[in-house]
């Protein structure tokens, strides 16, 4: 950490900087379009986002800052305390302002000379991988990341708690390998769960536990498809699970998605699978009907197709009751229904879990044998007692009624200051999707992006990407159940004054 009160010489420096007036080059250079105070924010987060001011680095005081740059100490304490708002400060009486702890560490950079491998190199299945782009989940939550929980709403005290415990009562048991479906006390506490909240008719035996929702879809996909099998994906749909079955080699069919769900033409390629988020579909929240529900299952059934129920956030539901679980209705064991803990309790936690039909217990059980093995024994341990203690359900009970109010709080200010940007109301979850004027999406995000605004673009999850296709909407996927009301409104407020120019 460095002491900015050492010299004049290094008031304005951060230890990554190259130059001692890089800090005063970067203000000098910034957009003069712009007043003192928004300048001075812009070049404080491009510092912090590209680690030229390190986490945890002190920064110079107000009034060194205010001497350095020329400006007055007003613009200096305003522009702090626009920032700390943010998230990307933290100032402590009597210490200084630091940059935060909570933002994440940058990924250590490639050695220099390193060549990454050629794409020829690669087998057609790898090449067919990398071209996905992979899955990128936000570290931290900075407006308007999407799909993070509020890490500081969370009950750690009880969960270091509960931790203690088990390693005090059955430590070394914990630190061996595992049973490879999953902690038994876990399983059980699980299907307890799923059978009161969500339907789901399941005991501990068809549940296996694994590391994340997104494994259980590489895991199905293995075991599930071979090369050219047909996969029915809603559009737009989740990019996670058409990643893993464009890595099985599937065909990719997508099917419409309209206010009732998934809406399959009569003449749709017949599925070896359908992928299917019902209860709050990816990304426009709407669920799928009754009607619709019924009439899948029953062409699955006669089409002997296996369906996925991704139930990934269904527990954050705000308006009403869900319709209980798809998989409640099937009496063929042909629904395979998934869940996560990333979405109610914390994303590095690293624990979700699959409802297996039987015939498919025993072979996806081998098949984690060969994979990881199984998951964290403690970490479920832990998740198991906090379940069975009813700290899970007073949190589910908390979590909905922040969330809802912060749902609420992000559609009033938009509607309130931004005309152009049109909000789909959804019945729950993490995030909301809100249309743009056509053809405005990229302009309009790179314009976000300069106002230090993350706006997850809805176009990447088409599978048919064209503007000109018939489904196409341009949109941003706004995340707000990780921001306070403030930081909702200062984000909004820049999204705002966004020069947009005149739409064609």
């Amino acid at each position: 950490m460095i002491n900015t009160n050492f010299s004049p010489s290094i008031r304005p420096i951060m230890a990554n900087l190259s130059q001692p007036s890089a800090l005063i080059t970067l203000f000098e250079n910034a957009d003069k379009t712009t007043g003192l105070r928004d300048r001075l924010c812009a070049v404080l987060r491009k510092a912090i986002n590209t680690d030229a001011l390190a986490v945890g680095q002190r920064l110079p005081s107000s009034r060194m800052l205010a001497a350095d740059l020329k400006v007055s100490r007003i613009t200096v304490e305003a522009a702090y305390a626009q920032i700390e708002a943010e998230g990307y400060l933290q100032r402590q009486t009597g210490k200084g302002t630091f940059v935060s702890q909570s933002l994440p560490r940058p990924s250590a950079t490639r050695a220099k000379g390193h060549t990454p491998a050629k794409l020829s190199t690669l087998s057609a299945r790898g090449r067919d991988i990398v071209a996905t782009g992979g899955c990128n989940d936000p570290q931290f939550p900075t407006a308007f990341a999407a799909g993070s929980p509020d890490l500081r709403a969370f009950p750690l005290k009880i969960w270091k708690q509960i931790t203690a415990k088990q390693l005090r009562t059955q430590g070394e048991r914990l630190l061996g390998y595992g049973d490879p479906q999953g902690y038994l006390p876990l399983r059980q506490a699980i299907a307890g769960y799923l059978q009161q909240s969500r339907g789901v008719l399941c005991s501990a035996d068809h549940i296996m536990i694994t590391t994340s929702s997104q494994q259980a879809l590489q895991l199905l996909s293995m075991l599930l498809i071979d090369p050219n099998d047909t996969v029915w994906l809603e559009e737009p749909g989740y990019p996670g699970a058409r990643n893993a079955f464009t890595s099985a080699g599937a065909r990719l069919c997508a099917i419409p998605v309209d206010e009732q769900g998934i809406s399959p033409a009569d003449d749709s390629p017949s599925p070896r699978l359908i992928y299917l988020t019902p209860s709050h579909h990816y990304p426009t929240g709407v669920s799928l009907s009754l009607s619709r529900r019924l009439h899948i299952l029953d062409y699955a059934k006669r089409q002997e197709s296996w369906i996925i129920e991704d139930d990934y956030d269904s527990e954050l539901h705000y308006d009403g009751r869900p319709l209980p679980a798809m998989q409640g209705l099937d009496k063929h064991q042909q629904v395979i229904y998934l869940g996560t803990f990333s979405k109610v309790l914390f994303p590095s936690l690293r624990l979700a879990y699959i409802v297996l039909p039987p015939s498919l217990v025993a072979p996806m059980v081998t098949l984690r044998t060969v994979s990881d093995g199984h998951s964290s024994q403690l970490m479920q341990a832990v998740t198991a007692e906090f379940i069975q203690s009813g700290h899970f359900a007073s949190h589910l009970r908390l979590s909905r009624q922040l969330y809802q109010s912060r749902r609420d709080h992000l559609l009033e200010q938009i509607r309130q200051k931004i005309d152009w940007l049109t909000p789909q109301v959804a019945a729950g979850g993490l995030q909301i999707a809100a249309h743009l004027p056509a053809g405005q999406e990229q302009r309009l995000s790179a314009l976000a992006a300069k106002a230090g605004i993350e706006t997850p673009r809805l176009s990447p999850l088409f599978l048919n990407q064209s503007e000109l296709h018939a489904l196409h909407r341009d949109g941003w996927l706004l995340g707000f159940s990780a921001l306070t009301p403030a930081e909702i409104a200062s984000a909004v407020n820049r999204l705002a004054a966004i020069n947009t120019g005149a739409f064609n």
